[in-house]
């Protein structure tokens, strides 16, 4: 005889209501203000002009600290006249000139250190030599061989540029994964195409961390070098204008040209920099 499991007796339970979900209460308005990035900054900085200010007030002595307003008077003043585009226009020109020669030769000698074994061995020996010596030593040489001109300048910041750039980029190009280079490979590329189709694009976001620390190192290059350049020639960019001022004791300019170099290199961090990042490597998912 076949045994059937007893039939069980079917429940229906009734199920309260759902009540309705509450929406999640907004954040105050202060917290959602203070979030904001720019703010936080910007609060930073009034702090630090305020701090500044007040020290100055308190030494009292316009020839050692001039306030931040007395700065911003003798900035205003100098941008209105002309004097300190002008400078500015000098430095920028000139730095331009030199990064450019620098870069593109970064760019050659870590092509050929990651096409050849001469050329690694090459960019390794050059870099362990000349990465570590300050750019601005080798003003006095530059002076003799170059003379007393813009040349001198741009041999300096081109050796300031050249190594940091050669350095990110070759790294960047070694860490191209395997599999980018097989089909690179595949595709027959060889040489200067390989490199331009295949490295350059992988290895983007080292080269931009190059291109920053190479500007960075080319733009306090050339202020530095532009205080003897200046001192010898009686002309130059802003930092000709910042010994000027000094020997003049007018302190105030000093400060001055310091803002005008801070805020150019901000600008040009903030602006074509990061710009250059958030329309490649960001946009690519390369970089977060």
């Amino acid at each position: 005889m076949t045994m059937q499991p007893p039939i069980r007796p079917e429940y229906q339970f009734d199920l309260p209501p759902i009540e309705p979900m509450s929406l999640a209460t907004p954040l105050p308005w202060q917290t959602r203000l203070w979030n904001q990035t720019w703010l936080r900054k910007s609060i930073i900085l009034l702090v630090l002009i305020a701090l500044w200010e007040g020290a100055a007030r308190w030494q009292n002595n316009d020839l050692l600290l001039p306030g931040f307003i007395q700065t911003l008077t003798a900035f205003g003043q100098d941008m209105a006249s002309g004097e300190l585009p002008a400078k500015i226009g000098i430095s920028l020109g000139t730095l331009i000139k030199g990064y450019i020669i620098g870069t593109v030769l970064a760019l050659v000698l870590s092509s050929l250190a990651v096409s050849t074994r001469i050329g690694r061995d090459t960019l390794s020996t050059l870099t362990s030599m000349f990465n570590p010596l300050p750019a601005i030593a080798l003003l006095p040489l530059s002076l003799l061989w170059f003379g007393l001109g813009e040349n001198s300048l741009i041999f300096v910041l081109v050796h300031s540029v050249m190594w940091p750039m050669a350095v990110n980029t070759y790294a960047g190009f070694l860490g191209v994964s395997d599999t980018l280079r097989m089909t690179g490979r595949n595709y027959g590329l060889r040489g200067l195409r390989y490199v331009w189709y295949i490295l350059i694009p992988a290895a983007l976001p080292a080269i931009l961390s190059g291109l920053k620390i190479g500007w960075a190192f080319a733009w306090r290059t050339l202020i530095a070098a532009e205080l003897v350049f200046g001192a010898s020639s009686g002309k130059g960019g802003l930092g000709w204008y910042i010994f000027q001022n000094r020997n003049e004791l007018f302190t105030d300019r000093v400060f001055a040209g310091l803002i005008s170099v801070i805020i150019i290199g901000l600008l040009v961090e903030g602006l074509i920099f990061s710009t250059l990042e958030r329309i490649t490597v960001k946009r690519w998912g390369m970089q977060k």
